[in-house]
């Protein structure tokens, strides 16, 4: 029984749409990280397939975080093909997100009840991922697009629902920027874990400014 429906998660995401997008080989080190988000008001992570310790790590995470971090959605990023979707899901994985749309990897996510993030960057590639049925399409690279692209595609299609990743930063200006041209979620990866920030409590910190910023965006009227 999954976790998460796609409606819930949907509604988590909307309530807290900022998604780290992370990997680490080391296990007690991605626990004090994923810890610290949570702490700091997150309830999405992406761990990402991209190491040969990846599913390793991922199954230890997901057993640490319905432990530790009550409520928090722990998701599979860089899927690509439909045994990875299988396995990861078997290890426990409330969403998948992809760098692109396979077709065959949201039937299999569907069948299972699993919330299904695929990627385009080109309106026509986003619809088509609607019409196989994600609810949540990632745009892919954000820092190729640009917002102007999310204000523009929200004008014909504003059911859209949309996850940027790749060129936001973790700062206010970035994410007024993108959440004032209509993205719900913004996926953040090295960047917000570069610096001080490597550090779990000033990454708590951080993370808890980037949310309250965030939530005085997303409260705002249109």
């Amino acid at each position: 029984m999954p976790s998460f429906s796609s409606e819930q998660l949907l509604v988590l995401l909307r309530e807290h749409p900022i998604v780290p997008v992370y990997y680490n080989a080391d296990s007690q080190q991605a626990q004090a990280i994923v810890q610290a988000c949570y702490d700091g008001g997150l309830r999405l992570f992406e761990f990402t397939n991209r190491g040969d310790m990846a599913f390793t790590v991922f199954s230890q995470l997901v057993e640490y975080v319905r432990t530790n971090c009550p409520g928090m959605a722990m998701g599979i990023g860089t899927i690509l093909t439909p045994e990875d979707a299988e396995r990861f899901m078997d290890a426990g994985a409330d969403f998948v997100v992809q760098p692109v749309t396979t077709e065959l990897i949201g039937k299999i996510c569907q069948t299972r009840g699993i919330p299904w993030i695929p990627a385009g960057s080109t309106l026509n590639e986003i619809y088509q991922a609607t019409q196989m049925g994600a609810q949540v399409v990632k745009v892919f690279p954000g820092n190729v697009v640009g917002p102007g692209f999310i204000k523009a595609i929200l004008g014909p299609m504003p059911h859209l629902k949309l996850m940027v990743t790749g060129g936001v930063e973790p700062n206010t200006d970035s994410l007024t920027t993108w959440f004032k041209a209509g993205v719900t979620a913004v996926g953040i990866g090295s960047q917000l874990f570069s610096g001080p920030s490597a550090d779990p409590s000033a990454l708590r910190d951080r993370i808890a400014s980037l949310v309250q910023h965030t939530t005085s965006l997303t409260t705002l009227p249109a």
